[in-house]
């Protein structure tokens, strides 16, 4: 069994859900609490193990490799001015030279084929998927419990949590089987189906570890919803002849590509922070009380 060092973050996407301000600012960079998305996700793969971080990039993505650099000026003026703290968190959070890899997907054809632009950078080996859209806050990360999981089934890998069982017709739904180490196997996967039709209200959460095999199944796969390369349509095939299983994260997930995940995402890290939880909680409590929505 081949460890899983390698992980492909697919940070393409436009951001229309966040415009104006993503039409200068990529969405990955807009930040919560004083880190940008991509490093809290950046941190959840480094956590599992992964020494090496593969960015699938577009147009006018170019700010997300230039925060992974070093930055000479900062740098210099920081230890200037004897900022030791600062420059001790820059150097904690710089990936070591080799160690980040970036490729570019060049047209929006779904999430399927930003991991299929990938392909070369990954080679002959299992990998992890992360969607930087998805942060999570949990005691021990999510990939990190996965790549537990891995090391007992092999195969692949992903994410699930449990949702509203009226509720499956938004989200892919896998069947659940046996209980493995941390996880179960899965016996299906069905892309948003009906309540009465649904194996179970255990849906994908976008985190997953998949064998190379995945790209040559991208490499001919039709497009699917929205007209795009399907991830979960490629899964699917591949479960036809490899094994799924599914590791259920009980922690707290916040979608940062929707407003309202993104203010929840804010709040959540920032009362995770002893260093400022107390004056967060009082200017909410006094903001509760006073703001009115607007008319």
């Amino acid at each position: 069994m081949k460890k899983v060092r390698k992980a492909v973050f697919p940070v393409a996407g436009l951001g229309t859900r966040f415009l104006p301000a993503t039409k200068a600012i990529p969405k990955e960079m807009l930040t919560v609490v004083d880190r940008p998305v991509i490093q809290y996700v950046v941190d959840e793969a480094r956590e599992a193990g992964i020494d090496h971080l593969i960015f699938v990039t577009g147009r006018n993505k170019g700010v997300i490799e230039d925060y992974f650099d070093i930055q000479v000026e900062l740098s210099n003026t920081l230890a200037e001015r004897g900022k030791t703290a600062e420059l001790k968190l820059l150097d904690d959070l710089q990936p070591k030279p080799g160690t980040a890899s970036f490729t570019r997907q060049q047209a929006p054809l779904g999430l399927g084929h930003a991991i299929w632009c990938a392909r070369d950078l990954v080679g002959n080996e299992p990998f992890a998927i992360l969607l930087p859209d998805m942060i999570m806050q949990a005691e021990k990360g999510c990939l990190a419990e996965m790549v537990a999981l891995y090391e007992k089934t092999g195969g692949n890998v992903i994410s699930v949590e449990e949702c509203d069982p009226e509720e499956t017709h938004k989200y892919g739904i896998v069947g659940k089987g046996d209980a493995v180490g941390n996880g179960f196997r899965i016996t299906g996967m069905v892309e948003k189906p009906k309540p009465e039709d649904a194996p179970s209200n255990f849906s994908i959460s976008g985190r997953y570890i998949l064998q190379p095999e995945i790209f040559d199944i991208l490499a001919t796969q039709e497009k699917g919803a929205g007209n795009e390369i399907q991830l979960t349509d490629g899964m699917l095939k591949l479960a036809e002849s490899q094994d799924f299983a599914a590791y259920p994260f009980t922690g707290r997930t916040f979608d940062c590509g929707s407003k309202e995940g993104f203010i929840e995402a804010n709040v959540a890290f920032a009362l995770y922070r002893p260093d400022i939880r107390d004056k967060v909680i009082g200017n909410l409590e006094k903001l509760m009380n006073t703001v009115k929505p607007a008319e």
